[in-house]
């Protein structure tokens, strides 16, 4: 086939275009407010494992390497938390976003996100409404709740929050999955990663949707924490969920974090992280900082690849198949 076709058949593309009318229908009937935000910006919410993808904006197009250094978002977090602190009641947005660094069977470096935050939501009102939408979209029935302790108690054997590294590392090495000796000895969280991705993600979403919800506090990412439910009273847990269809990671929502200082202190150790992996720090999100302190909202947050929504949709394993043109052909 020559490489200037769609990567997508019409069918499927058909099939797209639908989706993202329905889902705009969905959030409309809530009130909620479509807004846009920028694709590039000089700073970034700094997270250890996303790479951002970076332009010059010259101002001399004679000298086009000479000029300021953005980066293109990741997601469009930060400037979507910037106007509920101006005001915003619900808002959502479709738009682009871009990561370095992924490239595979469910990752394209650009692709579409579908991101939403309403006030006063709770994490229990985030997982509802996204059950909402994944049934509304996809009509697979609402999506069933397990905690992420009970989910690797039932899939993997183990409990995360009381499990050593060295029991860890055991149960890997017992299912053979291939672990550097760095992450076998030292890297906890890098290790729950890996037994949640070959051994809990695989199980989820089966039968209907899943949300997985209340991560470790370590990885809270940019979510709030609490203390767990029982059997997890006694750990700290983080008010954060992901959906699931069929093992495929759909959606990752927070009971956002409204604590400045802290979400200072997260990037500050995320770039920390960055430099120990060999990889360049960023310019942490200063004006999301003070939008902040001057009062960020209560409120849950959602982020939805889109591309992957419609490879549950369609039963696609490979997101080229749902991309007009997937980056190998753009």
């Amino acid at each position: 086939m020559s490489d200037w076709q769609p990567t997508a058949t019409w069918e499927t593309l058909l099939r797209r275009a639908k989706l993202l009318r329905d889902l705009r229908k969905f959030f409309d009937q809530r009130s909620f407010i479509e807004v846009e935000t920028p694709l590039l910006s000089s700073e970034v919410l700094v997270e250890r494992h996303l790479d951002p993808l970076s332009a010059v904006l010259f101002d001399d197009s004679q000298e086009p390497a000479a000029g300021r250094r953005m980066f293109l978002q990741t997601s469009p977090e930060a400037h979507m938390k910037r106007l509920l602190a101006a005001g915003a009641q619900a808002i959502y947005q479709v738009t682009r976003s871009f990561r370095g660094g992924e490239r595979g069977q469910r990752h394209n470096p650009e692709f579409t996100i579908v991101e939403w935050y309403r006030r006063g939501d709770t994490m229990i009102d985030g997982m509802t409404l996204l059950s909402d939408l994944c049934e509304a979209l996809l009509t697979r029935g609402p999506a069933e709740r397990i905690s992420y302790g009970d989910a690797f108690r039932q899939h993997a054997g183990v409990d995360p929050f009381t499990a050593d590294t060295s029991a860890l590392a055991a149960l890997a090495a017992a299912r053979g999955l291939a672990l550097s000796a760095d992450i076998r000895a030292h890297h906890r969280d890098e290790l729950l990663n890996v037994l949640l991705a070959e051994l809990v993600e695989p199980q989820l979403g089966k039968q209907q949707p899943t949300i997985l919800y209340h991560y470790p506090a370590s990885q809270a990412a940019f979510a709030i924490t609490t203390q767990g439910r029982p059997p997890d009273q006694a750990q700290r847990v983080a008010e954060r969920f992901e959906l699931y269809v069929d093992g495929l990671e759909l959606a990752n929502g927070y009971h956002e974090l409204t604590d400045a200082d802290e979400l200072q202190r997260r990037m500050g150790v995320a770039n920390d992280q960055r430099h120990t992996d060999g990889k360049p720090t960023l310019p942490p999100a200063q004006r999301l900082l003070a939008a902040m302190r001057s009062g960020l909202p209560d409120c849950t947050g959602v982020a939805l690849g889109f591309d992957r929504l419609i490879m549950a949709a369609t039963g696609s394993r490979n997101i080229n198949d749902v991309l007009p043109f997937a980056t190998d052909r753009a």
